[in-house]
């Protein structure tokens, strides 16, 4: 049977983007200074979740993000008090109003990385 393994994301900082990413509750497990291709690339892994993310940086490639081009999705037992976290971090919790929506019906938020990247968050 096939395994999803990993998400690869090109990212503009690697540094930036592992502690952002990290803040979410994923943990770098690997990196390396140079792939065969040239490019620096580091490995997160959040716990209970096999599938992982590569974080691709080159120095010689331009990134840019379309809105909306996609998103990821983390699943929280207590999405409220995470996004009490980020906030505190100085991550902006979108749409606005968040809080109001949920008080009824499925909690869920966005986030948006230092590339643009879409990052959903959902109760579970």
């Amino acid at each position: 049977m096939p395994t999803f393994l990993h998400t690869r994301f090109r990212v503009s900082n690697l540094d930036r983007s592992i502690a952002w990413y990290e803040q979410l509750g994923f943990r770098c497990t690997s990196r390396t200074a140079q792939s065969p291709a040239g490019n620096q690339l580091a490995y997160l892994a959040m716990a209970g979740s096999q599938h992982t993310l590569e974080l691709c940086y080159s120095p010689d490639y331009q990134l840019k993000v379309p809105e909306d081009l996609m998103h990821t999705a983390i699943g929280y037992p207590d999405i409220i008090a995470k996004c009490d976290e980020l906030e505190k971090n100085g991550i902006t919790i979108w749409p606005d109003g968040w809080r109001e929506k949920f008080k009824t019906g499925n909690k869920m938020a966005f986030i948006t990385d230092p590339d643009s990247y879409e990052v959903e968050l959902l109760q579970i």
